[in-house]
């Protein structure tokens, strides 16, 4: 089973994990510019966004693009 997951940088990294890290690096105003959401823009909060990403297919796919840039960017310095 671990094998199917072996290519997915994703794996195991909980969307909470991702926005946290995020929000770390960015900060909610340059995520913001990057993901052009409203739960970024008005009264931000880790909570409003999990809610909203986790029905949002769309947006969450954002994210965690924006997610794995963030990772590349760490790797290549």
């Amino acid at each position: 089973m671990g094998q199917q997951q072996a290519n997915n940088p994703l794996h195991g990294i909980t969307l909470e994990r991702i926005i946290l890290d995020l929000l770390e690096h960015y900060g909610w105003g340059e995520m913001s510019c990057y993901v052009n959401i409203r739960c970024f823009h008005n009264d931000p909060s880790v909570k409003s966004s999990l809610k909203f990403l986790r029905r949002t297919p769309w947006a969450r796919k954002k994210v965690e693009d924006l997610y794995l840039e963030m990772l590349n960017e760490r790797a290549d310095s």
